[in-house]
């Protein structure tokens, strides 16, 4: 691989951290439940291409990445839905005995 577009990948996942860090940041309190499901959709997605890249490779280290990307967003996506469940819990009314 040459180094020109190994350092444009790598400016292009500097910028993407930097970028969503500020993101993220500004956001207030009252939107992260909403936020919380569409990053929930996109792992959603990411599940998906990790079971393309388990099922359409026979090298080992991609079944091996494919598989560890579908574990990893399997709990995002997992974690992401009781998240979002138990905040949208407190604003539930309470039922009196």
């Amino acid at each position: 691989m040459e180094l020109a577009p190994l350092l444009l990948l790598l400016f292009a996942f500097t910028l993407a951290v930097f970028l969503g860090f500020e993101l993220i940041a500004k956001v207030p309190s009252q939107l992260h439940t909403p936020l919380m499901s569409g990053s929930n959709a996109i792992s959603g997605i990411t599940m998906v291409g990790a079971l393309l890249a388990l099922a359409g490779s026979g090298q080992p280290f991609a079944r091996w990445l494919g598989f560890a990307a579908l574990v990893l967003a399997t709990i995002n996506v997992v974690g992401g839905y009781v998240v979002t469940d138990r905040m949208l819990a407190m604003f539930r009314k309470k039922e009196k005995p």
